[in-house]
């Protein structure tokens, strides 16, 4: 399958294009800069120039694929504007590429998060969150799950608050940044508060075989780890970095300060028996032992 893949240098993104590329699959990757065309390139793909606001790029892009995945986001949670320009940037690309596939029943694999369950780990039959700092992200996901009725194999992998590979990604590593700035390796609240995680590795084959085999309209969770303590997390981050570990207010985290505060475990038993999945690399406090001091 010729596959079109947004995002595909990043942490994530450059784990999938290698596991598609690893499975027979040839990719043609959206690279927004010279240095991610050169990757691109480097890793096997071929590049498309432009961004996730390039429109008229991205229908190029899905005129060419027999599949698309979309990994891309701007990820500038520095003020709540930030957020809300990376997450309209975002919807209208995914509805740019949805429009594309309308009628081909080609598949399209859109990036999602884990919903918030109250009092239980979330599974798979959860809807997407469409409220809160990041709910424009729920709803064009909902959208493109919608998209099964007009003849689109849609699908979505929910990926946890943390996608980790060599002690680096996701919630993890933004407390791991602000821990090297501020001088102490802090959590919102009381840290019993659970994260679900997964290897960048392990998520990348999930998103390989949505991609093969999700049926339309469906959607799947990238989670190994079900919940780690958030205290426990930076329990390890202050140990690597020699710093003290410490309760700080959810403010520390700007726009995400109510998400990194939340409870929010999530589980994939379902995914696992579906799809055959089963992660094999390490686990996040395994793998925040390669944090470098």
């Amino acid at each position: 399958m010729h596959v079109f893949v947004t995002g595909g240098t990043g942490l994530i993104g450059s784990a999938v294009v290698a596991e598609l590329l690893g499975n027979g699959h040839t990719v043609l990757a959206l690279a927004r800069s010279d240095a991610s065309a050169r990757a691109a390139e480097e890793a096997g793909a071929e590049p498309l120039r432009g961004g996730l606001a390039d429109l008229d790029v991205i229908r190029a892009g899905v005129a060419r694929a027999d599949g698309v995945i979309h990994l891309a986001f701007a990820n500038d949670f520095s003020s709540p504007e930030a957020v809300a320009n990376a997450v309209a940037e975002e919807s209208a690309a995914l509805a740019t590429i949805g429009e594309e596939l309308v009628g081909s029943d080609r598949p399209f694999v859109a990036c999602s998060g884990t919903p918030y369950a109250p009092g239980r780990p979330s599974t798979e039959a959860d809807p997407a969150a469409v409220e809160g700092p990041v709910g424009g992200r729920g709803r064009a996901v909902t959208a493109v799950l919608g998209l099964a009725s007009r003849g689109v194999r849609s699908s979505a992998v929910r990926l946890p608050r943390t996608v980790h590979n060599q002690g680096t990604g996701g919630f993890a590593g933004l407390l791991t940044n602000i821990a090297r700035q501020s001088g102490v390796s802090g959590y919102a609240g009381d840290g019993e508060q659970r994260w679900p995680a997964v290897h960048a590795l392990d998520a990348a084959v999930l998103f390989r075989l949505a991609l093969e085999q999700a049926p339309a309209g469906t959607a799947w969770h990238a989670v190994a780890d079900e919940g780690d303590k958030v205290r426990d997390i930076a329990a390890v981050i202050g140990r690597r970095l020699g710093l003290p570990v410490q309760s700080v207010p959810p403010e520390t985290y700007g726009p995400l300060g109510q998400i990194f505060a939340t409870d929010q475990p999530a589980s994939s038993a379902h995914t696992r028996q579906a799809l055959g999945w089963e992660p094999k690399h390490p686990s996040l406090l395994e793998d925040l032992e390669n944090i470098q001091p």
